[in-house]
């Protein structure tokens, strides 16, 4: 899997990433985002855009968020494509202010 969406997605769900995704690899629950691996082309322009630094490669990831890498794929399964860009969840703005580094 070249790019995983972790858990400093869920509560905010920013979609600048779906925008720039040239392939729709991102899926969607009522919490955040997620990217299916098997249509993820590994071009990484999602990285930059994520406003609260949700999405790492796969190869990055430390060993307390590799269980991001199955919660991406089965999520993926399960959720349906998101094809644009959405308004971010309601206390988004303040879940990225309290997010260190943000």
């Amino acid at each position: 899997m070249p790019y995983v969406v972790t858990d400093l997605c869920s509560g905010c769900r920013y979609t600048e990433c779906v925008s720039v995704c040239p392939v729709e690899c991102f899926h969607l629950d009522d919490q955040m985002t997620y990217i299916d691996p098997e249509t993820c082309i590994d071009c990484g322009g999602c990285v930059p855009a994520c406003p609260v630094g949700a999405i790492k490669p796969a190869h990055q990831l430390p060993p307390d968020k590799r269980m991001w890498i199955d919660i991406n794929r089965r999520r993926a399964a399960e959720t349906p494509v998101l094809t644009g860009r959405l308004p971010p969840l309601p206390g988004a703005d303040e879940r990225k202010r309290a997010i260190p580094g943000r």
